[in-house]
């Protein structure tokens, strides 16, 4: 029985902190290696050549597709910008507060805004320029490398959708946030490519950076819920059990 209850629990746990470790280290290593190759100028013809392939071929300044396609796509970047994702995680965060969950509003707050500098220091440290191609169909102020657009919605919404899939006890239903979170964080980062303000490989940095932090801090949520620091989920999802009657 012990036995049993030891490989029971390293399945459980052991096991998924181990396979959760060796996706964040996959992610950075792919990360390192990008950053490289963008530094010693190997990417600049594939960037190029993505970026002008989503261009008017007769006429470059314009991207490809009617005049809805293009605004279309600058309100979905818009769903990356500092402000709109700062108002998506404030307001998160006061409703995890009003259920009295201060652990998990902490770490939060502190994957978003571990995320945020994270994205700062890493723009300044390889201070990318910005494609010259063709004209910008969004205001930016930053660095190019990597798309902060990229790695803050992969922080972001997949930090929130693994919240989210704790509050559900139905495999489908926690599936559901996590594709959500996903395809958000995929069409923001296209948006930026289309758009003409970031290189593809800034957009793909972006997503690795992100998606390792983001995996990161979801394995030290796990590993503090396990020793009481954050507060527990039964069976994975929320107490949704019906009120006692007071009557």
């Amino acid at each position: 029985m012990l036995r049993n209850g030891f490989w029971n629990r390293l399945g459980r746990h052991e096991l998924t902190l181990l396979i959760g470790l060796a996706v964040v280290a996959g992610l950075l290593a792919a990360f390192v290696n990008l950053a490289g190759e963008v530094m010693q100028g190997e990417t600049v013809a594939v960037d190029r050549a993505i970026l002008l392939a989503l261009r008017d071929p007769g006429d470059p300044t314009h991207a490809l597709g009617p005049a809805w396609v293009e605004e279309t796509a600058r309100n979905i970047t818009a769903l990356g910008s500092i402000v709109v994702l700062s108002l998506i995680t404030l307001t998160v965060l006061g409703y995890l507060l009003l259920l009295g969950r201060r652990g998990a509003a902490l770490l939060l707050l502190l994957s978003v805004g571990g995320g945020m500098v994270l994205s700062s220091l890493l723009k300044l440290g390889i201070a990318r320029a910005r494609p010259d191609l063709v004209p910008h169909g969004d205001v930016v102020f930053t660095a190019s490398f990597p798309s902060g657009h990229s790695l803050l919605s992969a922080v972001v919404y997949l930090t929130l959708g693994a919240l989210l899939a704790r509050f559900a006890a139905r495999r489908r239903l926690k599936a559901y946030p996590l594709l959500v979170a996903m395809a958000l964080t995929l069409l923001i980062g296209v948006s930026r490519v289309y758009l003409g303000v970031h290189w593809p490989t800034d957009v793909l940095a972006g997503w690795c950076v992100g998606a390792a932090w983001a995996a990161l801090c979801w394995l030290v949520a796990l590993w503090l819920q396990r020793r009481g620091a954050v507060e527990p989920n039964a069976d994975g999802g929320v107490d949704d059990s019906p009120e006692p009657d007071r009557s």
